[in-house]
């Protein structure tokens, strides 16, 4: 093979080298480009109110803006989430702090860390409810009956149990209450296969508008006024691996709770694109609580004290312990 032949030959080996590491490394160079080490999380999510900042975030782009895809799973409730977060199926979720602080204390191989408050409790945004045809009229009267909840032994369960003690009313977490989905509480009502359900908004006011549902106690009232009820979690080993992944979700949040919180006709225009069977009267004359736009450990302390007095855990646990550090 003559000199220029061999150079040529060369030449087209290194051109075919270049041209494929350049195809190769597409992904890589869009991972750098926006620094992030994950650019595509997954996140479990419930159909309340509650979670109305992240429908905001997708919707105006603010995940996307930070070089983010955010797909996201409906889970019946934060208990839900922990066993999807534990096995990889979920890299965050959206989960009640009563779930994720009992699974994180009693398991030691699970570490939820929580990266995002969510959503805290106002006047009638959880609310025990029961036919309007129902004998029943106060807590009292529900003592020993069956009660909907959307998961056993977290915030749901919790807030009912406060609510009962004061009036000399104990309900046990297994006898008294059954695990319905939020947007089947109605026909469970209907069909009177429980006695009275404890409703998440917007599904609260949805019984009343639709079938008279009647209020039978305010559960977000008295030492449960202004609770951290949920947030948004994912595990240690995720938060170490993917911090500044971690930190991007945290601030297009950021700034979907604070649009969410300074905005309530944005989270009332909201809620019926992801919410079965809301629709904009319900969203309009429906009970809301707070956006908060950064985690308070010392709130969160009062969401671990009433797990201590209600026997969700055994001793104190610090919650600030649970909550993830500054990226």
């Amino acid at each position: 093979m003559s000199a220029s032949h061999s150079r040529a030959a060369l030449a087209g080996v290194l051109a075919l080298a270049l041209a494929s590491a350049t195809a190769c490394g597409g992904s890589d160079g869009e991972k750098s480009a926006n620094g992030l080490e994950q650019s595509e999380v997954t996140l479990g999510t419930m159909t309340v109110a509650d979670t109305a900042p992240v429908q905001i975030a997708l919707s105006k782009g603010l995940f996307k803006a930070e070089g983010l895809t955010v797909k996201t799973q409906v889970i019946q409730g934060g208990a839900a989430g922990v066993p999807l977060l534990k096995s990889g199926r979920l890299d965050l979720s959206f989960g009640n702090y009563v779930s994720l602080l009992t699974a994180g204390t009693k398991d030691p191989g699970f570490k939820p860390r929580i990266v995002a408050d969510g959503f805290r409790s106002a006047s009638k945004t959880h609310t025990l409810m029961v036919r309007g045809d129902s004998p029943y009229r106060t807590i009292k009267d529900l003592a020993g009956k069956k009660i909907g909840v959307n998961t056993k032994r977290n915030v749901s369960t919790m807030l009912v149990r406060a609510a009962g003690q004061p009036q000399g009313v104990t309900f046990d977490e297994d006898r008294n209450f059954v695990e319905i989905a939020p947007p089947a509480m109605e026909q469970a009502l209907k069909s009177g296969s429980v006695d009275a359900v404890q409703a998440i908004e917007p599904f609260g006011t949805q019984m009343r508008e639709s079938m008279g549902a009647r209020m039978v106690a305010d559960l977000s009232t008295g030492e449960t006024d202004g609770l951290p009820i949920a947030g948004y979690a994912a595990t240690e080993k995720f938060v170490k691996k993917n911090p500044k992944t971690v930190a991007a979700f945290q601030r297009a949040l950021q700034k979907a709770q604070g649009m969410a919180a300074g905005d309530r006709g944005l989270v009332r225009s909201i809620l019926p694109t992801y919410a079965k069977g809301i629709d904009a009267g319900v969203a309009a004359s429906m009970s809301y609580g707070t956006y908060p736009t950064s985690v308070d450990p010392a709130a969160l302390q009062r969401v671990a004290d009433l797990m201590q007095r209600y026997q969700y855990v055994d001793k104190r646990i610090d919650a600030s312990a649970f909550v993830a550090s500054a990226p």
